[in-house]
């Protein structure tokens, strides 16, 4: 990526807080619960995932700076989900967790150098260096996909009404 296409994805990544929230504005409270399939997530899973994901995409972009070619942790999402009872957690408590996530990590982002973006660390579910250019990618674009995924449920749960 050249400097310009990280400060977009900076900038993409800075808004996903705003996004998510903007989409989960359309949705009525009643659809949170729907899933589609019973292997899939409900708006209010998708929601305490997101707050799980960007408490650790934080801690492994700061990994990433300061501590290239270390090992970071990866996570069964599934897993998670069903064992830490995401329905029962408050979803308003991890829409909080996301904002501030998102919020210390964007401003923090916005000071790193272009060198920055070149360190690499191991991780679990990649056979190459995961460095930080694919982190940006996949954070930058991780809530814009999710909320693809509740537009999907909420069309779903309207077809079923």
């Amino acid at each position: 990526m050249t400097p310009e296409e990280h400060l977009e994805k900076i900038e993409l990544y800075g808004r996903g807080f705003d996004l998510l929230t903007a989409a989960l504005a359309e949705i009525p409270k009643e659809a949170w619960q729907f899933k589609p399939e019973l292997t899939e997530w409900s708006v209010h899973e998708i929601i305490i995932h997101i707050a799980d994901s960007e408490a650790n995409a934080a801690l492994r972009a700061r990994m990433l700076a300061v501590e290239p070619g270390g090992t970071i942790m990866g996570y069964n999402q599934d897993i998670w989900a069903n064992e830490l009872n995401y329905h029962g957690q408050n979803p308003e408590d991890a829409l909080q967790v996301i904002k501030y996530a998102r919020l210390t990590t964007y401003n923090w982002l916005k000071t790193l150098s272009e060198e920055t973006f070149t360190h690499a660390v191991k991780h679990p579910e990649y056979d190459e260096p995961y460095t930080f250019e694919m982190w940006l990618e996949i954070y930058s674009g991780h809530i814009p996909g999710h909320i693809e995924q509740i537009k999907n449920n909420i069309k779903f749960w309207r077809e079923q009404k």
